[in-house]
């Protein structure tokens, strides 16, 4: 594969991991403002969730941008492979403490927003409504049957997000190796005097052994004149035989 090609490829596995990023830290900071908004108790792992989802979409943003002008280069695919594996590691993590989201969302449900009855009425902006003062809330709370499908599609996504994270460190090896490859070859008539190894035509590829010599080596001609012998030329070959019959000084 082309290296044009696996640049291509690697930014647009970034660009579709930042997506997956995007949407779980929108749906977290969502949760998250919510039990703020409310001055409710906030737990580690949401927090985690929000952490991890938020680095992972500012390293994208710079992993996007190198890779289009810099990919294959050693030490940033270096870096690029060793952080694509941590933040696969990470979106795991992100599935298994969003793993409530699993479940089915009817019934009496578990979400980062509380447990209970999936159809219960929506609190919305609480009793007060919204507002900045005492007792009112700025964020609308959904019902948990709701929170319940954010946190599947939460679930979903870093399942995804793992995946295409694995995916890409694959990827910046295939494209380090192809880097190294080409600067190895200078340019040459394989390759059009430009850089890079080069591919013959496969209808000018040799299918068999080599059967003749080159043509300074190869057999003669089988045309054979006397004047092309040194030997012989137009002064020196000898005059015919035969009587001569005309008389003495006449040629």
């Amino acid at each position: 594969l082309g290296g044009g090609f696996l640049r291509l490829f690697a930014t647009l596995l970034y660009a579709l991991e930042f997506c997956c990023a995007a949407l779980i830290l929108g749906i977290y900071s969502y949760f998250l403002s919510i039990l703020s908004d409310r001055d409710r108790p906030i737990s580690s792992w949401k927090k985690a969730v929000t952490g991890m989802s938020g680095s992972a979409c500012l390293y994208l943003v710079f992993a996007i941008l190198l890779t289009c002008f810099l990919g294959g280069k050693s030490f940033f695919a270096l870096i690029g492979i060793i952080l694509d594996i941590l933040f696969c590691a990470a979106f795991i993590a992100i599935a298994v403490l969003a793993r409530d989201g699993a479940d089915n969302c009817s019934g009496n449900v578990k979400t980062p927003l509380g447990n209970g009855p999936s159809n219960r009425h929506s609190p919305g902006y609480g009793a007060n409504g919204f507002g900045f003062g005492e007792g009112e809330n700025t964020t609308y709370e959904p019902n948990l049957g709701l929170a319940c499908r954010l946190n599947t599609v939460a679930f979903a996504v870093a399942i995804i997000g793992a995946f295409l994270f694995f995916l890409s460190a694959l990827t910046q090896i295939w494209l380090a190796r192809h880097h190294k490859k080409e600067k190895r070859y200078g340019p040459s008539p394989s390759n059009n005097y430009t850089s890079g190894t080069g591919r013959r035509r496969f209808w000018n590829r040799r299918r068999g052994p080599k059967t003749t010599r080159d043509a300074e080596i190869g057999a003669g001609h089988k045309e054979y004149r006397p004047s092309h012998d040194t030997a012989y030329t137009g002064s020196t070959v000898a005059p015919g035989a035969g009587y001569h019959t005309g008389p003495t000084g006449t040629h």
